[in-house]
């Protein structure tokens, strides 16, 4: 087994590559003697509001039918030794930290589970996160990753004698849950797993918009693709993500939300939107809340609550989206009310030119997801310092 350490720029961070490099597994059930590669790598978004996420994952494992019992025969495993202690954050806006990959049995693969550690009764916890306002170490309670694991429904083709290469995007941001005023906080995993690409956008905002909860994204019909935050230059990388058309958004705590239409990403390739002389500045804006709370026939922690804006003559953006408290199922968001920028796409160094979408100032959807049930609730246009409060009640 070949094991590789480097670092490079790009919007990922290898995790399971490395894991399956640093242990040692078996596989039973499995009745093809030809093998592949599979090298996994995982990226994160923005956390809001969070100086750290930590995870400690103890065991990787694969399997080829997406109804597999935990306890039967199929599994590909890999123990840890040691396990691996990692924060989720610092695997934003371009790092890439690979540690190596692994041969397994060739076939599809469909199901994916990390096995965390248990959290100690001090600190530093195995799975914790660092609030932004107090520094404060709280445990994070994983109630299910001790036990069979973390799932991930995967579609992985692993070829023989060849190397299948995916990106975990392990949204840290909407995976961490508030319960209550409890002051616990549980880890509700949202995962995905893409190709491993090339291709994404390339650009730069004003320094001084940079913030824990600033927010860049890539969105495609209402839904964010990609998203992170920039660095502490206003550098911001977004990749990997398919070729397409795509809306980026950007979103900051008391500002403007501006929007560039339209931006092509070709296959392989990095779009650069813009250079740093021309990094992107949006004014400050009043703020209305939107808030309420989410009423589940069972527990809300796995509602979701999103704030979308639709623009005069299209598209429509995502500026907040998040999880519910898992104990009150109550939710709460600052939204500007100043009319939103938009510029259309243009090739760079060209300028680009915004405009004020003045028909959307102060006017917001609200989105409540969960037991495959979705309701909306449109706000009248708001002001700086109103409030457009929304009840849902879902299956």
């Amino acid at each position: 087994m070949k094991t590789f350490a480097r670092i490079r720029a790009a919007l990922s961070a290898v995790l399971l590559g490395s894991l399956l490099a640093c242990g040692g597994g078996g596989s039973g059930g499995n009745t093809s003697d030809s093998t592949g590669t599979m090298r996994l790598a995982m990226t994160d978004a923005p956390a809001c509001g969070y100086d750290a996420v930590n995870v400690t994952v103890e065991k990787v494992r694969v399997h080829k039918s997406g109804a597999a019992d935990d306890n039967g025969p199929g599994w590909s495993e890999v123990v840890l030794n040691p396990a691996q202690r990692i924060d989720l954050l610092s695997l934003t806006n371009g790092v890439l930290f690979e540690l190596g990959q692994t041969a397994l049995p060739a076939g599809k693969y469909t199901q994916m589970r990390l096995v965390l550690a248990e959290n100690a009764s001090k600190t530093p916890f195995a799975n914790s996160v660092v609030l932004s306002d107090s520094k404060t170490e709280i445990a994070l309670k994983t109630p299910s990753g001790q036990q069979s694991g973390l799932k991930a429904n995967i579609n992985i083709d692993v070829a023989a004698n060849q190397l299948a290469d995916f990106v975990i995007d392990f949204d840290a941001c909407k995976s961490v849950v508030k319960a209550g005023n409890s002051g616990q906080y549980l880890l509700k995993p949202v995962l995905s797993v893409v190709p491993r690409l090339v291709s994404g956008v390339l650009g730069h905002v004003e320094a001084g918009v940079v913030g824990p909860q600033t927010s860049v994204s890539l969105q495609q019909n209402g839904v964010i693709v990609k998203a992170t935050v920039p660095d502490s230059a206003g550098k911001f990388l977004l990749q990997p993500v398919p070729a397409g058309s795509y809306h980026l958004v950007l979103t900051a705590p008391g500002r403007t939300t501006a929007v560039v239409t339209s931006v092509p990403v070709a296959d392989q390739t990095v779009t650069t939107l813009n250079a740093t002389t021309s990094a992107l500045a949006v004014p400050t804006s009043p703020t209305a809340t939107l808030s309420g709370a989410v009423t589940t026939a069972s527990s809300p922690s796995e509602a979701q609550v999103r704030a979308l804006q639709p623009l005069s003559g299209g598209p429509t953006i995502v500026v907040a989206d998040r999880p519910v408290d898992s104990d009150t199922g109550a939710y709460a968001y600052a939204a500007p009310v100043n009319a939103p920028l938009v510029a259309p796409y243009v090739v760079a160094p060209t300028a680009l030119v915004f405009a004020p979408n003045t028909a959307a100032a102060g006017k917001y959807v609200v989105e409540a997801s969960g037991a495959g049930a979705v309701k909306t609730a449109s706000s009248p246009t708001l002001a700086g310092g109103s409030t457009f409060a929304t009840d849902f009640t879902l299956p």
